[in-house]
């Protein structure tokens, strides 16, 4: 069956999380994916700073091993884009494509010659789109930083946490998969479906700070609404009332609870035995026996006996699972959300399955990460270029 995306070319520049989950996103829709790929040892002022750890890290690099889902449905090829061989094979693979999407810093893509002005002149349907952490504009645009900065500054990292702790860090998930990746994806799609409309391409100019942001539309609307700061662990949705709150049950492990509406609340208190909480629900002054009780009756039973219990109940309640404990869970068995994908010699790859689920034209899993150059002849064959040629730009480094 088709996907959604298919015919769709996309250049993949892309190194660290956001680009390469945007990219992922893409090609489980259909998107042929190219990630064009430095052939060799990193070079540059990065290299430099970084010495040897530099060459280390290329060595160690999860890039192309089949268990990285995030190279997954992509082909590669290895180009040199500092050398006058790698810039003209670029040019050419940006004349036929649909999307470019990058993350150098700004101004990076310009002094190698590959920025979008340049390319679209020669391909005005090219839609071109650059993540980076602050954006392509305002006072920040050339600040170095990651996932922990950019959400620092959006407000979000100022929300998690328990009253009088530190913050506590959601590991990369907001700003680079949330903020960057995800918000690139729509991006891109938005702009094809311009695309549709008007016949010509666009830049996209995703940054991060500005996609952590954009999560928090409805706390801010609250704030502007009342000038009330929120408070870590203080409001209702992030453990200040005892009815929307994990608990530790009798194996050690949790269990989360959500019963916010009235009705829920209700059942909760009947289901643990203490309907003579259901008045106070709104009643701030019983909120700590509340919490206490809770506390205390979620410790007699397992965290699956509670559930079983609950989920029967008309109860908003979910067991917290570790890693290992979800790809056997009923629910992520049963919408395909761990799948196993067939890799070389027949050996099976766990992966995570594909979110969208189409009735018409669903997306695939058709190949595990490529090897770094694994498509480079393939696809510049495809373009016209000879063997002689590829050999020649092969020795001097100019490919791989």
């Amino acid at each position: 069956m088709p996907a959604p995306l298919d015919g769709i070319r996309v250049l993949d520049l892309t190194k660290l999380a956001p680009g390469p989950f945007c990219t992922m996103i893409l090609a489980d829709l259909g998107a042929e994916v190219i990630r064009i790929e430095e052939p060799g040892p990193p070079t540059g002022r990065r290299a430099q700073q970084a010495g040897a750890a530099s060459t280390r890290a290329q060595t160690n690099t999860f890039g192309s091993s089949p268990h990285n889902a995030l190279a997954r449905n992509k082909k590669s090829i290895g180009i040199n884009l500092k050398s006058g061989a790698g810039k003209e094979v670029y040019s050419r693979l940006a004349q036929r494509a649909d999307v470019i999407v990058e993350e150098y810093r700004p101004g990076v893509a310009k002094r190698l010659g590959i920025d979008y002005e340049k390319l679209a002149s020669r391909n005005p349907r090219l839609i071109y789109c650059a993540i980076t952490g602050f954006g392509q504009t305002g006072p920040y645009r050339d600040l170095v930083g990651h996932d922990i900065n950019y959400i620092a500054t959006a407000g979000v990292l100022s929300m998690f946490g328990r009253p009088g702790q530190p913050p506590t860090i959601p590991h990369n998930l907001v700003a680079d998969y949330a903020g960057g990746g995800m918000h690139g994806a729509i991006g891109v799609l938005a702009a094809l479906v311009a695309r549709n409309q008007t016949g010509r391409g666009q830049y996209v100019d995703i940054s991060m700070m500005d996609g952590s942001l954009a999560l928090l539309a409805q706390a801010f609307s609250t704030f502007f609404a009342n000038g009330k700061i929120p408070r870590r662990g203080e409001t209702i949705n992030d453990g200040g009332i005892p009815n929307y709150n994990v608990y530790l049950c009798k194996d050690d492990k949790y269990i989360t609870i959500a019963a916010i509406e009235p009705w829920f609340f209700a059942n909760l208190c009947r289901a643990l035995g203490r309907e003579d909480f259901i008045p106070h629900e709104y009643d701030s002054s019983k909120r700590a026996e509340i919490a206490r009780v809770f506390t205390e009756t979620f410790k007699t039973r397992t965290r699956d006996e509670w559930f079983e219990i609950l989920s029967k109940s008309d109860i908003c309640a979910g067991r917290m699972l570790t890693l290992d404990e979800v790809p056997a869970d009923p629910q992520v068995l049963a919408r395909n959300m761990i799948v196993e994908v067939e890799g070389e010699g027949g050996r099976m790859f766990k992966q995570v399955g594909i979110s969208p689920k189409f009735s018409d034209t669903p997306g695939s899993i058709r190949s595990l990460a490529p090897k770094l150059g694994q498509h480079t002849d393939e696809i510049l064959g495809e373009l016209g270029y000879s063997k002689d040629e590829l050999d020649r730009w092969r020795e001097s480094g100019a490919i791989k």
